[in-house]
């Protein structure tokens, strides 16, 4: 059974003991403490009396510690390094935000504007997590998701929608060439299709059954293939738009698709402000949703 909290020493008592313990001396404890020689020794007989027994031998020179007292030590010592890496750990990255993200998400939205992010919070860390698994936000300390997910939300969290999955057929120019656009569904059978593990071909083009060409796991895969001109991939419009606009790409029909669920961006409520967190949640919302050039 674990002994109550309030059954422990005082820790200025406890600090005065390791203090002294590790420097074997009250005067040179008391110099490293910043407190008077008397203030460590009173410390210390009070932890003594706290406990019911002698911690140090005091000698004409200095101090000895008793088999107690250095048992003692080596295990006061260790708590109170742990709470000094602790502290260390929360002093270096105060500011730290972490976000889960699907991988097309981190490659095509989010990493192409961190230096946008960088510019406007300088002062926070952001900590990118991208997996297709979806985030527990105690288990996997997560602050902030964007997912690919439909309401409704469990009360305890908060979600805000970033954009619809309106999904276009994309290829490069130079895979397309001479071919007179925007092209019929016909002639786009007769190209090479490239496969995310969505698979929304057989929809778009309202075919029936598997649709031949190579297929990737993750959509983002699928895009660098088209990039490549290695053939058509079909995706969500908001991960293509800067391609489409630098001219990478090229969108081969004029069809285009609105497919459920949408992306969100989502978070737990929070019980209190916390302004870095706060300020990423708002820099997504703002740069991630709907209007993304």
């Amino acid at each position: 059974m674990t002994p109550s909290r309030r059954k422990l020493p005082p820790l200025n008592a406890l600090r005065a003991f390791e203090v002294s313990g590790r420097r074997m001396s009250f005067r040179a404890a008391a110099e490293e403490l910043g407190v008077t020689q008397g203030a460590v020794a009173q410390q210390v007989r009070a932890l003594e009396e706290h406990l019911g027994q002698a911690l140090f031998q005091r000698l004409p020179r200095g101090l000895a510690l008793t088999p107690q007292g250095a048992a003692y030590l080596t295990d006061v010592t260790r708590a109170f390094d742990m709470l000094g890496d602790a502290t260390g750990r929360l002093l270096e990255r105060p500011d730290t935000v972490t976000i889960s993200v699907t991988p097309t998400v981190a490659a095509k939205l989010l990493i192409p504007r961190l230096a946008e992010l960088n510019a406007a919070l300088p002062g926070v860390e952001l900590r990118t997590v991208a997996t297709e698994a979806l985030s527990d936000f105690e288990r996997d300390q997560v602050d902030i998701a964007v997912r690919l997910t439909r309401p409704p939300f469990p009360s305890g969290l908060e979600a805000k929608l970033l954009f619809h999955q309106e999904l276009v057929a994309v290829a490069s120019p130079h895979l397309i060439k001479d071919l007179p656009l925007p092209l019929s569904t016909e002639r786009l059978r007769e190209l090479p299709l490239l496969h995310d593990a969505h698979d929304h071909w057989p929809m778009f083009l309202r075919a029936d059954g598997k649709l031949p060409g190579a297929v990737f796991n993750q959509t983002t895969l699928a895009l660098d293939a088209a990039l490549a001109g290695q053939g058509i991939a079909l995706a969500c419009r908001a991960f293509v738009a800067g391609d489409l606009e630098a001219g990478r790409l090229v969108q081969v029909t004029d069809e285009t698709m609105i497919k459920e669920p949408s992306y969100f961006l989502v978070r737990k409520r929070p019980s209190l402000p916390l302004a870095p967190r706060d300020a990423v949640w708002n820099w997504c919302v703002a740069r991630l949703s709907l209007r993304v050039d």
